[in-house]
């Protein structure tokens, strides 16, 4: 009877330690980082980048709509007979870089770009999910009859920004994107080529698929004599499998960033604002 009591004795101590040294090989530290996911659902929030990425050899086409302003009524129908159009075509090359091309009717405008991963916010290490833009764009609207003395250089235009954003909660989310862009001709003489801006962002969700979305542009170095305002934008976005449908009223007809920061001619104050949506498929 000893024996039977001292073997199975013995045989729960080799079962109890085994447990221990498997659990002691489970260190937080050796686990799988928990990355901050869903911090915005689309590439844009509403007009600015968002931080996320299209995932490796992952391709997004993304159709961008902004109707004429709301002011005129039935005039316009609301804005509905004064479409500005923007295609856009977004490609993973791995996970943390993309590229994209783009053309919009307004001021038919071209535009290349690349967007790339920086850090991640991360539980526990950090706190930001940092991303790069870059873009070069190609006004070809302007005209040598009304600019005789015009080249090609003065149609380029620059855009370099810095998007950080930040999951608060599994609801909220905020951005903030310092951005320079250079354009080579401005209107307005007394505008500085060379232009410093901050775009702000939140996503709010509200469900499973939906969530509203705002985002404000604060043009830093604006020339006194501008016409333009600061955009400000709000509207709510729907997933629907492979789609994000964003539907928004917006005081920027433009939707490419210098265009949007510099040139938008909307006053809220006035009900000068323009309904738009985007909608975007991944393949």
């Amino acid at each position: 009877m000893k024996k039977s009591l001292t073997s199975l004795f013995l045989l729960f101590s080799v079962i109890l330690f085994s447990q221990e040294d498997l659990l002691s090989e489970i260190d937080t530290d050796d686990q799988a980082p928990v990355y901050a996911s869903a911090v915005f659902k689309g590439l844009k929030v509403i007009n600015f980048e968002s931080t996320k990425l299209v995932a490796k050899k992952g391709f997004n086409f993304i159709v961008s709509h902004r109707f004429g302003t709301v002011k005129n009524g039935f005039e316009n129908l609301f804005g509905l007979d004064e479409a500005v159009t923007h295609l856009n075509f977004v490609y993973g090359i791995s996970d943390n870089f993309n590229v994209s091309a783009s053309r919009s009717s307004n001021q038919k405008i071209y535009e290349v770009g690349t967007k790339f991963g920086l850090l991640k916010q991360q539980e526990g290490k950090m706190p930001f999910t940092i991303v790069g833009y870059a873009s070069i764009l190609a006004n070809t609207a302007l005209d040598t009859d009304n600019l005789p003395k015009l080249i090609f250089e003065h149609r380029l235009s620059y855009v370099g920004q810095l998007l950080i954003s930040r999951k608060i909660t599994k609801e909220l989310s905020l951005l903030v994107a310092p951005t320079f862009f250079h354009d080579n001709y401005v209107i307005d003489d007394l505008q500085e080529n060379s232009q410093y801006a901050v775009a702000f962002g939140s996503r709010y969700k509200l469900g499973k698929r939906w969530s509203v979305n705002m985002e404000y542009g604060m043009h830093l170095n604006r020339s006194a004599t501008s016409l333009y305002n600061n955009p400000f934008s709000i509207g709510v976005d729907l997933e629907t499998g492979g789609h994000i449908f964003q539907l928004h009223f917006t005081n920027s007809q433009s939707m490419n960033t210098n265009g949007v920061f510099g040139t938008s001619t909307g006053d809220w104050g006035e009900g000068d604002v323009y309904f738009g949506f985007n909608l975007a498929r991944s393949f």
